[in-house]
């Protein structure tokens, strides 16, 4: 072999063995598609049985506002810690939450309790996402902690609040469950809803959540896994 022949190509090594190369024609290319959805936490199904899933951990500031019960925020509160999340719930009534936060995380502290307007700086990051959840009554304060890069904020309502509208215009993500007819009404002003999907709002079953974003709304039933039913119960929308 000469010199020359042997001389590597700048960049890219030496000339390696002829081999047949690996093509298919566009037809065939569809088959190679995987059935993998958005990344985050799956929280229920939509009218078509399929995953409804929300990417809870994002490196952009995101707020969510829930308009329902406690059991849907703590179904919540538990996929989120299972993605890896910390989750950081501000509550006035810690009782309710004190059996879920010791049994979450397996003897680790994943789900930790604060008393309203007690929430420490969480430190957020890339590899130690944050969930803060806001269970504060119907006129929850202006939180001291807000959302952030990797840390979002669920705040709950039990109902349509003088605070709400302010609420929902500034998230990104707006849940609702049953409400009256009146409250339904005026849900779907703000929202700017279809007249068939706010008077919806009325009839929901436990556990159905209407989900809007700015672009898209989707209706999704929350289906608890057994460990959830056992700690929580089965689903509904009255605490």
């Amino acid at each position: 072999m000469s010199a020359s022949a042997a001389k590597p190509r700048l960049g890219f090594g030496l000339i390696g063995p002829r081999r047949d190369r690996h093509a298919m024609s566009l037809e065939q290319l569809a088959a190679l598609t995987l059935p993998v959805g958005d990344d985050g936490m799956v929280i229920g199904v939509d009218a078509e049985g399929r995953p409804a899933v929300l990417g809870i951990n994002r490196p952009t500031p995101y707020d969510v506002t829930l308009i329902g019960g406690l059991w849907t925020a703590q179904v919540m509160a538990l996929r989120a810690a299972a993605t890896g999340a910390r989750v950081t719930v501000e509550t006035g009534r810690a009782p309710a939450w004190t059996s879920l936060a010791q049994a979450a995380g397996g003897g680790q502290q994943c789900i930790s309790l604060h008393d309203v307007g007690r929430v420490p700086p969480q430190g957020a990051s890339a590899g130690s996402p944050v969930v803060v959840i806001r269970d504060c009554g119907m006129r929850p304060p202006r939180g001291r902690v807000v959302s952030a890069p990797w840390q979002s904020v669920l705040t709950l309502l039990p109902y349509l609040s003088p605070v709400a509208p302010r609420l929902m215009e500034m998230s990104g993500l707006v849940g609702i469950q049953r409400v009256s007819p009146d409250e339904a009404r005026q849900i779907g002003r703000i929202m700017h809803l279809p007249q068939a999907e706010s008077e919806a709002l009325s009839t929901l079953a436990d556990g159905v959540t209407l989900w809007c974003t700015p672009k898209d709304r989707r209706f999704v039933m929350t289906q608890a896994t057994d460990a959830e039913t056992g700690l929580l119960g089965s689903a509904r929308r009255m605490d």
